[in-house]
């Protein structure tokens, strides 16, 4: 159904705009109050990157798998606005994106639902869902992924409602430049296609129109090329180093998640998520998928996803597609013991919000059907449309706590720690933290070497060691970086001075006391150790 069509008069459609721009402005608020305001910690299962990201998008570098290179050029226009440090603009960045991806959501809703009031439902409980809100407040690539899966979504509807080839044509390039972003994205092919398959097959037999799409899908992909030329450009932050072809491929394709620690039989032990019982796992991923929505809409949305199978088959397929394929990749990623596995839902959760609209619609359309007085009907909408706005609402003050970083200066406080306690020319020891962002961005404390032996859950080639531009195999025969418990490294180091160590989820104190090692803190916060070899 077309919003734009006669159902939908002028009033109800500038209604409709109205109820739109409130949502945006309303979750606006809501991200840009409760955002990060600075650098971040590396922690888990949150900030696993965000500080490696804040780094990386200020100085153009090349991120961990996949990439991210569209992300990366993106983001770093937001660098260059004149209020706040590069870190803040960076955190800001994915607000934007996600009060964008909120938009397109009740656009998307607007079609799917028919009414404004359900789409406005809808897009909220997307937007307070807690995995979305987390990553709006952050430096996270996971607001600009929902966004593009979004258009995606929005840009099909709109094209069934027109059908206008242009429609699938923008489709195709946003589908290319998606995949340049997240790989999760990569659901959006199959789905796609079977949306236009199940709604107008013979669009497939028009064959000017394919070939401009196979172009603009190929066009979406150019910013892939942005990873191994700023790569050979020796590019200050450089995880992956994507400058041969092979590297090039196992960073794109995520390939160095299976190649994990392959480097100089460098051995990582399992995360305590990867050795729980799987009974374990799968209520943590039951309570993920179902401590999103309140159990209202959940109902609402699961029969909707039942009524959309019966009648609107290319959206069910659609939205189906996308919500079993990020279930299945999140339950693997689970069972690697990947942290941070919920965050790969947030496609899924997506396509259950536009259910959740599709089905308040339905209600709404029902309501506006029942055989009764007019005054009657009138009180019943009214009331029924505030509770769909209410649900959403219902506990946005618990959800303001919860994902409040507005006062989260921990990666500060941990740059601050090593930058007025490290004595000049000293090692030091961390893991994926924010003294990337000390060194590269703010120019500190350059006398230092910065050391990461800690494991990673990708295969790593460059970047293990700061301020030296060599390998990681190298790292290991000149550092000792292929031990990853930091003993070696801190071993290597302690001969030509002092050590330090920067507390990290991956570094385990007793290790190094056990090994010979005096931890003494240094300064009153837990964030410092020295690392002091006992004489024999």
């Amino acid at each position: 159904m077309n919003p734009s069509s006669g159902s939908i008069g002028s009033p109800r459609r500038r209604g409709a705009a109205l109820l739109g721009g409130a949502v945006a402005i309303f979750v606006a608020v809501l991200y840009i109050g409760t955002l990060a305001p600075t650098v971040l910690p590396y922690g888990v299962p949150d900030t696993l990157d965000s500080p490696m990201l804040q780094a990386e998008v200020s100085v153009l570098g090349v991120g961990h798998p996949t990439g991210y290179p569209t992300y990366t050029m993106l983001t770093h226009l937001f660098t260059y606005l004149p209020f706040g440090d590069p870190a803040y603009r960076v955190n800001l960045a994915s607000a934007v994106y996600g009060v964008a991806a909120v938009l397109a959501v009740y656009l998307a809703g607007l079609r799917l639902g028919r009414r404004a009031v359900a789409a406005a439902a809808g897009a909220l409980a997307f937007g307070l869902s807690g995995a979305f809100w987390s990553q709006a407040v952050i430096a996270e690539v996971y607001t600009l992924e929902a966004l593009l899966v979004a258009l995606v979504i929005l840009f099909l509807l709109v094209w069934r409602d027109r059908r206008n080839g242009r429609y699938l044509l923008l489709c195709a390039f946003l589908v290319g430049l998606s995949l340049t972003h997240h790989l999760t994205s990569v659901l959006l092919v199959p789905g796609a296609l079977a949306f236009v398959l199940l709604t107008e097959g013979r669009v497939f037999s028009r064959t000017g129109l394919m070939l401009k799409g196979a172009g603009l899908f190929l066009l979406g992909l150019l910013p892939l090329l942005y990873l191994p030329v700023r790569a050979l450009m020796h590019a200050p932050l450089n995880e992956a180093d994507p400058s041969t072809p092979w590297r090039f491929l196992l960073l794109v394709t995520g390939g160095s998640f299976l190649a994990e620690s392959s480097e100089k039989g460098r051995h990582c032990s399992p995360s305590s998520l990867a050795l729980a019982d799987p009974s374990t796992k799968v209520q943590l991923l039951v309570d993920h998928l179902l401590g999103q929505y309140p159990l209202f809409l959940i109902v609402v949305g699961a029969l909707a996803a039942l009524y959309l199978l019966f009648t609107d088959r290319a959206t069910a397929v659609l939205l189906g597609t996308l919500f079993f394929g990020c279930l299945v990749q999140a339950a693997v990623y689970l069972q690697l013991g990947i942290e941070d596995f919920y965050v790969f839902l947030i496609p899924a959760f997506l396509a259950f919000g536009l259910c959740i609209a599709a089905g308040l619609g339905a209600l709404l359309r029902l309501a506006e059907s029942l055989a009764i007085g007019s005054t009657a009907r009138g009180i019943i909408l009214v009331a029924l449309s505030a509770l769909m706005l209410a649900v959403p609402l219902s506990g946005v003050r618990d959800d303001y706590a919860a994902h409040d970083r507005s006062g989260d200066y921990g990666g500060r406080k941990k740059i601050e720690a090593v930058a007025g306690n490290v004595e000049e020319g000293a090692t030091v020891l961390h893991h994926r933290s924010p003294l990337w962002y000390m060194v590269l961005v703010e120019g500190r404390r350059r006398d230092l070497t910065l050391m990461d032996p800690f494991c990673t859950s990708w295969d790593r080639h460059t970047d293990v060691v700061w301020p030296d531009q060599i390998s990681a195999a190298q790292a290991a025969d000149r550092y000792g970086t292929a031990d990853t418990t930091g003993v070696e490294s801190a071993r290597e180091a302690a001969q030509t001075g002092r050590v330090y160590l920067l507390a990290n989820d991956r570094a385990r104190l007793e290790v190094f006391r056990d090994a010979g090692f005096d931890v003494a803190p240094v300064g009153k916060d837990p964030l410092l150790y020295e690392l002091v070899p006992r004489r024999r």
